[in-house]
């Protein structure tokens, strides 16, 4: 079995440029960061180490990419590992590694909407932070009649989650 699956969370590095192919199908490109953070064991202060990634979105994804996302807005996408090949104006043979987006999560707005710092805005549940053109989810799936797996809480406007209602 095989499995070429990519998860990132990190932060736009450019605008998202948008193109159109000769079929009529929008596609994005931009540049995202991901931070990892590590403890140095010579000197013992904590480091961080950005790697920066190509991102390839294609269709409907690239139209929102287009639309909502700018240079630092956070995002968490789902997708794929694909290196393309190619020969360029002096001969040399070229590579590139890029991520083809399959899924796309955007974080919370940087406009300074509602008064909040992003401090604050990542602080607070994720739940908590709705806005209309972003709204959470109000349904979930629920067990079949008569099965022993237990019914999924369902997340309200509210953001409030019951704690008897948790199955573990």
């Amino acid at each position: 079995m095989n499995l070429n699956k990519v998860f990132l969370i990190g932060r736009l590095t450019r605008d998202p440029e948008i193109r159109v192919m000769p079929s009529g199908q929008q596609v994005a490109n931009f540049g995202m960061a991901t931070d990892s953070f590590y403890t140095d064991k010579n000197s013992g202060q904590r480091q961080q180490k950005t790697e920066f990634h190509n991102i390839v979105m294609f269709a409907r994804l690239a139209e929102i990419a287009g639309q909502y996302l700018k240079k630092g807005s956070l995002i968490m996408l789902e997708g794929r590992l694909q290196t393309r090949d190619w020969t360029d104006q002096a001969g040399n043979k070229r590579y590139r590694t890029e991520i083809i987006a399959e899924n796309m999560q955007m974080g919370p707005r940087q406009d300074g909407g509602g008064g909040q710092s992003s401090a604050e805005n990542y602080a607070a549940p994720a739940a908590a932070k709705v806005s209309e053109d972003r709204p959470a989810v109000k349904s979930a799936k629920s067990a079949p009649a008569g099965s022993a797996e237990p019914e999924i809480p369902i997340i309200e406007e509210d953001g409030d989650i019951n704690v008897k209602d948790i199955p573990f």
